[in-house]
């Protein structure tokens, strides 16, 4: 089974995250190639199995995400097609689903790609590593949503034993 993982990440979890789903399908025999949407050119068309994988920021997944979905929705609706989303709102449990996350709710909703599974996980906030806009903006969002705004906050809210699961479900498609 030839897969393809494309993913998008800013600061570093998304990549960490698809790395660990990588390793898990590859435990299960799966040939899994991992590429940054940044600097993908190929085509898909080759593989059985297709994940692509965003981070959000600003509430918002990577625009060249998007637009790589707009451009092959029609082949990813044919195909064994995953969409995973990294974001911080997940690091509640009640908006930890692709049903109950408003920023997949909408994005889902704004594309014509019907993906067969799709992963919600939470992210990290690491205030250290942001530039002072980041940690500006970061820390507003999350005073607004009551999650942590100390400057030396280093938090990973990531379920690994979720993404592990969600590696297997991927498999069993």
């Amino acid at each position: 089974m030839k897969i393809i993982l494309l993913y998008s990440s800013i600061d570093g979890q998304t990549l960490k995250i698809c790395t660990k789903i990588q390793e898990e399908l590859v435990a299960l025999n799966h040939n899994v190639a991992l590429f940054s949407i940044q600097n993908f050119n190929q085509t898909i068309l080759d593989y059985d199995k297709i994940i692509i994988a965003s981070s959000i920021r600003y509430g918002k997944h990577n625009i060249k995400v998007v637009k790589f979905i707009q451009e092959n929705a029609a082949l990813l609706n044919s195909k064994k097609a995953v969409f995973i989303s990294v974001n911080l709102v997940a690091r509640k449990e009640e908006k930890s689903q692709a049903h109950t996350n408003p920023y997949v709710v909408k994005f889902l909703n704004s594309i014509s790609w019907k993906p067969k599974l799709v992963g919600v996980f939470a992210g990290k906030i690491d205030y250290k590593k942001y530039t002072f806009f980041d940690r500006t903006m970061i820390k507003l969002i999350m005073l607004m949503t009551h999650g942590p705004t100390n400057s030396d906050a280093e938090i990973e809210y990531t379920n690994w034993v979720k993404v592990t699961a969600f590696a297997k479900q991927v498999a069993e498609l």
